[in-house]
């Protein structure tokens, strides 16, 4: 295949990903840096995009891309429940979105679109157009692009393209820093190159880095953090990263030609990580968990590593940004021991406890919990009994045990300085609209579908649960 030259200019949609992207950071404490950005916001409208919950990587992007949320979707995390055994685990690629996305849409339409790095796009899946996976992609070994063919073109325009940096939770931060600064850069080239010489109605990037500088960094940039490094040499690190995202986006939008509608989006927003509740520790010292052998004192040991006594469990977990917690039901799990009869009050005791654990000092941690039924339309797969949100998403979930107590300021899992904050932001320009330079209130990220499918003149079908912004 080569590279096609398009010829006829016509209405596009450009939108740039952030992932991970802070509504403060690029509406107030950097504006001033973001010459591009803040251009947008002048003319056009700007303002808080509520996320799915939960707020993580996998599921929000195929909430927002779809305009389903994940109960419908059927999917809870990166990791999801197979079914209702006690260790069949499956991981969300592409495979288990099974409801069509924008391109899905536009390509039925007879509308082209680019696909690069949005998550959920491993292994690729067909489109009217060209695709190049995302984060899950195991290397560029693999067949990465749709078509299949593309993937030549691709290595020969960007030979050192990569998908993510693997190993973010690390200690060695010089090392980070370069490796994301040159995960951006490359995949920068492939979407210049791209834009420039492909036909498309519809552009999409993902740049998954900025997530994982957050995490790698956010102790550098944010005061309040317990960890905060006054003075330190990556001081800067957040905002020279976000300035090189604005500087691209310049570079795209210059590239894809007069009237062309620009979205910028993020998937969820940021804050500082305080610390990690323990979950499957106080579940066990609470007795509702229980192992045929104690876990090790002092040796953090994972969960799944342990024995677990199931007839005399009622309930256990999943550690991660959220927790989702799961109950042993007789007649839904093998060994059951929770009655469907008392399900509904044995949840609701559950849900109380978890809400009033505090903080290491013994004040109230501010704890969210959710119940799949009252936050979603619909509950497909494998859902958790509940979702928790320890601190309003400062503390994330520890899911491995031998901590001691129900709290921890160590990350089991490496370093990790940030967790995902519930609202991203959206900006939308559209050059044809009048009364620009406006700041709506919160939209849903499941709006950004059918504004989409909308602005490019295609029917928003019914089913979609978002609504197009104005």
């Amino acid at each position: 295949m080569t590279w096609l030259i398009r010829h006829i200019p016509r209405r596009r949609v450009l939108a740039l990903g952030w992932d991970c992207a802070g509504p403060d950071l690029v509406f107030n404490q950097l504006r001033a840096e973001l010459p591009v950005t803040s251009r947008l916001m002048a003319g056009g409208t700007w303002g808080l995009l509520d996320s799915c919950i939960p707020c993580i990587t996998v599921p929000a992007w195929t909430s927002m891309l779809s305009s389903r949320d994940p109960g419908v979707l059927g999917i809870y995390g990166f990791r999801n429940r197979a079914d209702h055994s006690y260790d069949a685990m499956t991981t969300a690629t592409s495979a288990a979105v099974r409801l069509p996305r924008v391109w899905d849409y536009l390509s039925a339409a007879g509308r082209a679109s680019i696909v690069l790095g949005v998550p959920q796009t491993y292994p690729v899946t067909p489109l009217a157009g060209h695709m190049v996976s995302c984060f899950l992609t195991p290397s560029a070994d693999s067949v990465f692009t749709f078509p299949a063919v593309f993937r030549e073109d691709v290595l020969r325009a960007v030979p050192d393209y990569r998908f993510d940096v693997k190993d973010f939770r690390t200690a060695d931060k010089d090392w980070l820093l370069r490796q994301l600064f040159d995960l951006a850069e490359v995949q920068h080239r492939l979407a210049l190159r791209c834009i420039e010489t492909l036909d498309w109605d519809f552009f999409i990037q993902v740049h998954i880095g900025l997530d994982r500088l957050h995490h790698g960094f956010w102790r550098y940039h944010d005061p309040r953090h317990r960890l905060h490094e006054p003075g330190s040499r990556f001081a800067d690190a957040v905002a020279s990263y976000y300035r090189m995202l604005d500087e691209m986006a310049g570079e795209l939008i210059e590239r894809s030609g007069d009237g062309t509608i620009v979205l910028v989006v993020s998937d969820h927003g940021v804050k500082r990580m305080d610390g990690g509740i323990c979950v499957n520790e106080w579940l066990w010292r609470a007795g509702w968990l229980s192992f045929n052998a104690p876990p090790p004192d002092g040796q953090l040991t994972r969960f799944e590593d342990l024995d677990v006594n199931w007839a005399g469990t009622r309930a256990w977990a999943s550690g991660g940004y959220y927790a989702r917690i799961f109950l042993n039901v007789a007649g839904r799990e093998p060994q059951g021991v929770v009655s469907p009869a008392a399900y509904s009050e044995t949840r609701a005791e559950l849900a109380c406890l978890l809400a009033s654990l505090p903080d290491p000092t013994g004040a109230p941690l501010r704890t969210l919990v959710f119940v799949p039924e009252d936050i979603y339309s619909a509950v497909n797969g494998v859902a958790p009994d509940l979702l928790v949100y320890f601190g309003d998403l400062h503390w994330r979930a520890v899911g491995s045990l031998g901590h001691g107590r129900h709290y921890t300021l160590e990350n089991d899992t490496g370093p990790d300085d940030a967790n995902h904050a519930q609202q991203g932001l959206f900006i939308l320009y559209d050059p044809r609209q009048t009364g620009a330079g406006r700041r709506e209130s919160a939209h849903n990220i499941m709006d950004i579908a059918p504004t989409v499918l909308q602005r490019l003149g295609v029917r928003v079908p019914r089913e979609l649960q978002g609504r197009a912004l104005s």
